[in-house]
């Protein structure tokens, strides 16, 4: 408690006058403190968010500006100036981030280069996420699946066969953790050993329902969970589609088996439209209350009809394969378009096609962020691609 300590000590002396907070907090890390704050004030939300920072750049510019300069800034205005000024519960802040040491949770504010990167294309994306797992978060392939609760045997099969299906394609399965169609995909993705992410409505200090713990714990081994909650917050029926916008955001495509014309999923497909992301839909009979929502979707255009694992990678154009038993060879200069760091990861899957993270940082020498972007542009050019256990592995 020693930094919120100080921090009201100062303000109980400094009243009135603008302070820097930049030369006190220099017991704690400094600018995660201030982004965790500004997800903390109320009437500031994740949009407000993001304007404040491309005026000042950082979250300590934020907090350290005039009250004035903030005023001036669109859609901020007087009373959320003084919302950011007066903000004081540091002293909460300091026991988030000694509950993220303690448990290894990894916080990805939107400015990090680790955060996913197809979130900023969403407007509303949330400022600060919190990760547990070592799956990518921005892996070259990301579906996520959802459904009903209720899921019946031909629901759970459907499911089932899709995933066994995508699982030589180098896909990241996201859903929600949830009863039904949610976990079938998440186990079916644990047996398949291929990565799955779940994306909670709470906190990571719990999880929820907790019939899915045991599952949860696999998943931080083969995957990993994701929230924009900080501990301490409820699975409160709000909360499910806040969290439906990153489960959308995230993925490339969304799957939707067996849903009614209510629900999580509906909200889910529709957000991943809005967002521009593909969406695709398992029919069902007529008249069948499971299927309406699906067929409905399909009927409006808003989904592609799904028959099958094919169906996804012949639409996604995902249906490349390297040769078999033929180990792809880079050749010096046959990326001349890289950067430097680029350059430099290249240089070490001459030896072997595939690298674990580790290797990264220890053979190149470049800090971690610099790893995390370096590997994020290779991805996104279809030069590497990421494997379970944080494996790259160079596409031929």
């Amino acid at each position: 408690m020693v930094a919120a300590k100080i921090i009201h000590a100062v303000q109980k002396k400094c009243r009135g006058k603008i302070v820097n907070y930049a030369e006190i907090l220099f017991v704690m890390p400094q600018e995660l403190m201030y982004q965790l704050a500004l997800t903390r004030i109320p009437l500031i939300g994740d949009v407000i968010v993001k304007k404040l920072l491309e005026h000042f750049g950082s979250a300590g510019n934020i907090f350290n500006a005039r009250k004035q300069e903030l005023e001036r800034i669109e859609t901020v205005g007087a009373i959320r100036a003084a919302a950011i000024r007066n903000f004081r519960d540091f002293a909460e802040i300091e026991n988030e981030i000694s509950f993220m040491e303690k448990y290894r949770i990894q916080p990805l504010f939107c400015t990090d280069p680790a955060y996913p990167q197809r979130l900023l294309h969403c407007y509303d994306n949330p400022a600060m996420l919190y990760y547990k797992g070592n799956a990518s978060l921005n892996a070259m392939r990301m579906i996520n699946i959802v459904g009903t609760r209720h899921p019946s045997a031909y629901g759970k099969s459907v499911c089932e066969t899709l995933v066994k299906g995508l699982s030589e394609a180098g896909i990241t399965i996201v859903s929600g953790l949830a009863y039904g169609i949610d976990i079938i995909a998440h186990k079916t993705a644990l047996k398949a050993q291929i990565p799955t992410i779940g994306v909670l409505a709470h906190g990571l200090d719990r999880i929820y329902p907790p019939a899915h713990k045991q599952v949860a714990v696999q998943m931080l081994e083969q995957g990993g969970l994701l929230t924009d909650f900080p501990s301490q917050t409820m699975p409160d029926r709000q909360n499910f589609p806040k969290r439906n916008r990153i489960v959308a955001g995230i993925c490339d495509a969304t799957i939707v088996i067996e849903s009614g014309m209510r629900g999580g999923s509906l909200i889910t497909a529709d957000l991943a439209n809005g967002y521009n992301r593909d969406v695709f839909c398992i029919p069902g009979r007529l008249h069948d209350p499971q299927s309406a929502g699906c067929n409905y979707l399909i009927k409006q255009n808003k989904a592609a009809l799904l028959t099958g694992p094919e169906d996804v990678l012949a639409l996604m154009g995902w249906q490349e394969k390297t040769a078999a038993g033929k180990a792809p060879v880079v050749q010096p200069g046959l990326f001349p378009e890289l950067g430097e760091d680029e350059q430099l990861i290249m240089s070490l899957f001459r030896e072997k096609s595939q690298r674990h993270l580790e290797e990264l940082y220890l053979q190149t020498r470049l800090s971690g962020s610099q790893v995390a972007t370096a590997v994020f542009n290779l991805e996104m050019q279809s030069v590497l691609r990421s494997l379970p256990g944080q494996l790259y592995e160079l596409v031929c």
